[in-house]
């Protein structure tokens, strides 16, 4: 987008904000078909290119990437989501760095949802680096840049005012509190991982939806619902 180009974006109420193609299916899918069904809008960005999440070294990582942007369109069709925005950072990449907080806090402002979805920044010891940055990221854009109309003015002559967000769902989350019910829509979660073959296809799927029904079971453990996603939930009052 130009620095003078203004365009009128369609209002989301929830934006899910990805490291890679397929961690808005592992992290948030079954909710996202929930949604969808009770009429809520729902759109995608989606971080890097995932170009280096293979193990075989006759893949051309730009190949890849290709691959990997036409697997996540297919699976966010499949859920009912609304638009997918590709930031094309490289995988492995990211850095907390004015330009990727600014590139989130446009959409932000662009879409301007109540809620947002990301990967949890505090995980502990082992988690990828792509994730935890771009929790932390999303976070900030979220509160205060998104927010205040001197972050980032440029953004104005884009037509993009600032916006408040209401609240910010992280997966993978150790200190998970909020349970959002899959269980009508576990099905449709599996089938749009499904769709990103080039990450989970052949003989791993099996192993693959066995942990994540197991996990959804655990998570909808003291629920009264039979499976789950869990999230923390930060609101953001001010």
């Amino acid at each position: 987008m130009s620095k003078h180009q203004k365009k009128e974006y369609e209002k989301m109420d929830i934006v899910v904000i990805s490291p890679h193609p397929d961690d808005s299916e592992f992290g948030a899918s079954g909710s996202v078909a929930r949604w969808v069904k009770e009429g809520k809008k729902v759109a995608y960005v989606i971080c890097t290119g995932g170009e280096k999440g293979t193990s075989d070294p006759a893949v051309d990582p730009k190949d890849l990437a290709r691959t990997r942007r036409r697997e996540q369109r297919a699976a966010a069709d499949l859920l009912g989501v609304s638009d997918v925005i590709f930031l094309g950072y490289e995988d492995q990449t990211l850095e907390d760095t004015p330009q990727f907080r600014k590139d989130i806090v446009r959409w932000i402002r662009a879409f301007r949802p109540d809620t947002l979805i990301t990967a949890d920044p505090y995980r502990r010891y082992v988690w990828h680096r792509d994730h935890r940055i771009t929790g932390q990221v999303v976070l900030d854009a979220a509160f205060p840049y998104a927010r205040d109309h001197l972050s980032y003015p440029e953004l104005l002559d884009e037509g993009l005012e600032p916006h408040k967000v209401k609240e910010i769902l992280l997966w993978a989350s150790e200190d998970p509190d909020y349970y959002s019910d899959i269980t009508d829509t576990f099905e449709t979660k599996l089938a749009a991982l499904q769709c990103h073959k080039s990450q989970v296809g052949g003989h791993h799927f099996p192993a693959i939806e066995q942990w994540l029904r197991q996990r959804a079971e655990d998570a909808a453990s003291d629920q009264d619902f039979k499976l789950a996603e869990a999230f923390h939930r930060a609101e953001i009052p001010w």
